[in-house]
């Protein structure tokens, strides 16, 4: 199964939000330079889903997504901000174990060797970036330059430490660079690399803020007690 579709409409970060033509159109009238895009076009007529992303200073009331098109057309990211009534629905990020299909075949060692970690931690494994996009879209995302891009969504009984050595050890053998988050329950996520780091401050993200914090402060709900 590709998505798993929630039952709240308030979308989080990396989430996949699907909205109404209505909502495609209101949204265009500030983005003038798409109307006439046949690859705009096509993502609407195919009901092609946006990405949840943060607040950006200045922008207007709504619902802050982003559009990414893939490396043939530029490889944009556009800004777009759709009212609330537009989102017809919202789906969690695409799971790890269903772009296997569409990823490169150098990739799926990898992708196993994760899978696995993350049943070993009882977390779970979902994709964002180029990967994501590829088994969405079934366009030319992935490119030789590409990172694998991986979302952990880790539990408060979670042993983080020992699920972010895991990820350093497969990240050694891997072809590509693994990047990514771990992210709470509650949605905010950091950096792995930043949390093994050692860094005394990270970044904490959400879809409404963005801080600066001890890494114990969102380690110390992950850890086992």
């Amino acid at each position: 199964m590709l998505l798993h579709y929630r039952p709240d409409k308030r979308p989080r970060r990396h989430d996949l939000v699907f909205v109404t033509r209505q909502g495609w159109h209101a949204a265009l009238e500030s983005h003038s330079e798409l109307v006439t895009d046949p690859l705009v076009a096509e993502w609407i007529r195919k009901g092609w889903p946006l990405v949840a992303r943060r607040n950006m200073p200045g922008e207007p009331y709504g619902v802050p997504l982003g559009l990414p098109l893939p490396p043939f057309a530029g490889k944009r990211r556009i800004a777009l901000v759709m009212q609330p009534e537009a989102i017809v629905s919202v789906a969690s990020p695409v799971e790890l174990g269903a772009v296997s299909r569409v990823a490169p075949h150098a990739w799926r060692n990898t992708l196993s060797r994760l899978r696995l970690l993350a049943a070993q931690h009882a977390v779970t494994p979902r994709v964002c970036g180029s990967l994501a996009w590829q088994a969405l879209t079934g366009m030319d995302y992935v490119t030789a330059e590409s990172d694998l891009d991986v979302l952990m969504y880790v539990g408060s009984k979670v042993d983080a430490l020992r699920l972010l050595a895991g990820m350093a050890r497969i990240e050694a053998r891997a072809p590509m660079r693994v990047d990514g988050e771990l992210v709470r329950e509650d949605g905010a996520a950091v950096n792995w690399r930043e949390l093994r780091g050692g860094a005394r401050e990270v970044l904490l993200k959400s879809v409404g803020s963005i801080d600066l914090v001890h890494p114990q402060s969102f380690l110390s709900r992950n850890l086992n007690s």
